[in-house]
């Protein structure tokens, strides 16, 4: 054959060539897309994110993966190692987007971001809420974590785990941050059991390999244990701020008896000063300006307790927040690690001691009209009679002790009447008991609160009255005084009262009382004797401070050649 028809048979063929190649390649183009319509999204999902490839890459070893997933997987790793066949490789593969794939995938990625919009106005992340790990772009809610997996999905991405054979043996747990922390640091293990000897987390190498003679628990059942208390300390926490609740409406009334108690004195007073018009006008003031302070002073320190009530109940809701939210939870290991920052309760005060009491306004009136005696006789009378009776309110039945009785002295049966013997009887001389003096305290302490007594002193031309300390001295001869724990008046030689106070008050009374009525006010720290017969106020110790027990004191005095034989008897009073 000639180089012409050579050249001609090789021209001709690659015209025939060239001109076969579109109409095959045409035909291939056909055949693919033909075969497009039969594959399916499951076919082309990251087996790292389980999502549509994104940018897709292939591995050396012929896999597909999304290229941000491979590349976050190598970079947390040691080993550039194959996800799904575990091949390693030495050097790590420069990865570049197989545009192929790309092009293939991108309608199934375009119409899983179709689902992921139509779905995402029930997904939107709140704050505080934990997000999908899977999603690129628009972040969706998580509904579940997998602890196998260590990734948290949203509606969408979780859909593998509840269907997949494999996957459904996962374990899912409500969306939680930080899945890498449920991971041992040490052996890459998940923790599942609890070491009750270290007080923490462990996998299973770590029962073996580092903790080998503790004691161990799963962490199921450390939970529960620990749910229980946290329970129990919920409880504890509401039964806290009832009581406090509790003690703030009892504040809230004690300031209401104090006000009305304000009212109602500064009403009396009001009363009788108006009817000494200008004269009176400076005694109707300074009586109105006390009465106010003390109800001022009672609302304050109520006002400051409910304060510091109101603010540990504070406090304690947030606790008790803090503690439902974590009793609530069902991460295990979240509870665990969080628990021991909650065992400790807030500091609280103990208020079960603690009372705002409203202030004591008897007496007040009389002392104010005291200088007004002639002026305002009637009136003063009706205004004694009046306190009288409200003290007497306050009655308590005093017997005396006849463990504190000097030894001279000869109680009655009943423990209600007391005079002066002329032999010493022998007692046991107890610490209890006046060794000296011919004294005798009544049988009951009073630590708080207010109460009154009353002594029939006829007959008497010498005796003590008052209450003391419970921790006087019982035996020497010590001065009568406040100072010595001694609120107490006396009679000497028929006529002279005195008011031991220090230094002593002398008194000066229209007639000798009969029957002697004495009220104390524990927190006021007031102490006033009544001739009870006349509804006259002997005196009164104002600006007391007790912290000790108070117990009534008597003492009936010496014989005096009979002339004051006469008992002192108790008359508790009955009120009508």
């Amino acid at each position: 054959m000639s180089l012409m028809s050579l050249t001609l048979v090789k021209r001709t063929s690659q015209f025939c060539v060239f001109f076969i190649l579109p109409f095959h390649f045409c035909f291939l183009i056909r055949e693919m897309s033909a075969a497009s319509c039969l594959l399916s999204e499951d076919q082309f999902l990251c087996s790292i994110c389980l999502d549509v490839l994104t940018d897709p890459v292939s591995t050396p070893c012929g896999h597909n993966f999304c290229k941000n997933c491979i590349t976050q997987h190598w970079d947390i790793n040691d080993q550039c190692q194959c996800p799904m066949c575990k091949a390693i490789f030495t050097r790590r593969p420069d990865l570049r987007v197989n545009t192929l794939i790309s092009k293939t995938v991108s309608p199934f990625r375009h119409e899983a971001e179709l689902k992921r919009s139509s779905s995402s106005e029930q997904q939107v992340v709140k704050p505080g809420e934990v997000t999908c790990d899977v999603c690129t772009g628009t972040k969706l809610k998580a509904l579940k974590s997998c602890l196998v997996c260590l990734v948290s999905y949203c509606e969408t991405h979780l859909e593998p785990h509840l269907t997949a054979s494999g996957l459904k043996r996962h374990q899912l747990m409500d969306p939680v941050e930080n899945l890498e922390d449920r991971m041992c640091r040490e052996h890459d293990k998940p923790l599942e059991l609890f070491c009750k000897t270290d007080h923490t987390c462990v996998c299973m190498l770590c029962s073996v390999l580092d903790h080998e003679t503790h004691e161990f628990v799963p962490l199921k059942e450390e939970y529960e244990g620990k749910k229980a208390e946290l329970d129990k300390t919920e409880a504890e926490i509401q039964q806290m701020i009832q009581k406090r609740r509790m003690k703030i409406q009892e504040i809230k009334r004690t300031v209401q008896i104090s006000k009305e108690g304000a009212d109602r004195e500064t009403a009396e007073g009001v009363q009788v000063f108006t009817a000494l018009k200008e004269s009176v006008v400076r005694g109707l003031n300074q009586l109105i300006k006390e009465t106010e302070d003390k109800h001022k002073a009672t609302e304050k320190q109520a006002e400051d307790s409910i304060k510091e009530l109101e603010q540990e109940i504070s406090e304690l809701m947030k606790r008790s927040s803090e503690v439902e939210q974590l009793s609530r939870s069902e991460d295990h290991l979240h509870l665990l690690q969080s628990f021991h920052s909650l065992e400790a309760a807030p500091p609280t005060k103990n208020w079960t001691q603690v009372r705002v009491h409203p202030p004591s306004y008897e007496g007040s009136v009389v002392r104010a009209l005291s200088q007004l005696e002639e002026m305002l006789s009637k009136e003063t009378s009706e205004l004694l009679e009046a306190e009288l009776k409200r003290v007497q309110q306050h009655v308590v039945d005093v017997s005396f002790d006849p463990d504190t009785a000097n030894p001279y002295l000869i109680l009655s049966d009943d423990g209600k009447q007391v005079h002066l013997g002329d032999v010493k009887k022998n007692l046991h001389d107890n610490p209890e008991r006046f060794s000296l003096n011919p004294c005798v305290l009544g049988k009951s302490g009073f630590f708080n609160g207010r109460f009154y007594f009353e002594v029939q002193v006829k007959g008497k031309t010498g005796s003590d009255i008052g209450v003391v300390r419970e921790s006087i001295n019982r035996k020497e001869d010590i001065p009568l005084s406040p100072e010595d724990g001694y609120w107490t008046i006396w009679l000497r030689k028929k006529t002279k009262y005195r008011a031991l106070n220090d230094p002593p008050v002398c008194l000066f009374l229209k007639s000798k009382p009969k029957k002697v009525g004495v009220f104390v006010d524990y927190e006021e720290g007031l102490v006033c004797f009544y001739d009870v017969d006349a509804a006259a106020l002997i005196y009164s110790f104002t600006g007391c401070s007790f912290t000790e027990k108070l117990y009534p004191y008597f003492n009936p005095g010496l014989n005096e050649g009979g002339k004051n034989s006469a008992p002192l008897v108790l008359f508790p009073y009955q009120s009508q």
